[in-house]
C-alpha cells in the first residue's frame, strides 16, 4: 500500500466553466390588456424579431403565460426590457 496523498487537480474545466457569466432572459408575460398585434410589433422593433419569431412568442405567451423572448448579458437586455416596459408590455430579465 502506497502511503503517497492523491494529487488534487487546483482547477479543473468544470471549476472554469463555472466562472463563465450566465446567461440572462428577458421574459414576457401574458396581460390581458395588449393586442397580439401590438406584443408582435413590439418584440420587432425591441427584440430584433422576425415576423414568424414575434408571432411564435406571442401565442406561447398567449396560451402559457410566459416566454424567453431575449437572452443575452444583463447589460445587454436592460434597456431592451426597459423598452417593452414602456410600451406597456409586462416583462422582467431572469
Amino acid at each position: 500500500m502506497s502511503t503517497e496523498k492523491p494529487q488534487i487537480e487546483k482547477e479543473s474545466e468544470v471549476d472554469e466553466l463555472t466562472l463563465v457569466e450566465r446567461e440572462h432572459e428577458i421574459i414576457l408575460y401574458n396581460d390581458d390588456v395588449n393586442t397580439f398585434d401590438h406584443v408582435i410589433n413590439s418584440l420587432m422593433a425591441y427584440c430584433d424579431h422576425t415576423l414568424e419569431q414575434a408571432e411564435q412568442c406571442a401565442y406561447i405567451v398567449h396560451y402559457s403565460g410566459k416566454c424567453a423572448v431575449k437572452t443575452g448579458s444583463y447589460e445587454e437586455l436592460e434597456p431592451i426590457c426597459k423598452k417593452l416596459l414602456e410600451v406597456q408590455l409586462s416583462a422582467e430579465i431572469h
